[in-house]
């Protein structure tokens, strides 16, 4: 399973989901939304994202892959806590 993390400079909501990660030990892949490796990895990713009202991209966005499948859109250290408990 590959984790993939789309953040953003100074986003409170990013550094608390990497600390989650951290906390359990899962390794990621972070690209930053305002460069261009990242604005180009998650154009692969784009359909499965989550947007707000406005059309935006929810960040921060956690994508977990399994070789080629997107298993999980995750955006906050609540909802990651929830999939891997139903993955236990």
């Amino acid at each position: 399973m590959d984790y993939y993390l789309f953040t953003y400079p100074n986003c409170q909501k990013c550094e608390g989901l990497k600390k989650s990660l951290a906390g359990k030990g899962i390794a990621y892949g972070e690209f930053s939304l305002v460069q261009p490796p990242g604005k180009a990895k998650i154009r692969e990713f784009i359909r499965h994202v989550k947007r707000d009202a406005t059309g935006g991209i929810i960040l921060p966005t956690l994508v977990l892959n399994d070789q080629g499948i997107v298993r999980a859109v995750i955006n906050t250290a609540e909802e990651l806590d929830q999939w891997l408990k139903s993955k236990a």
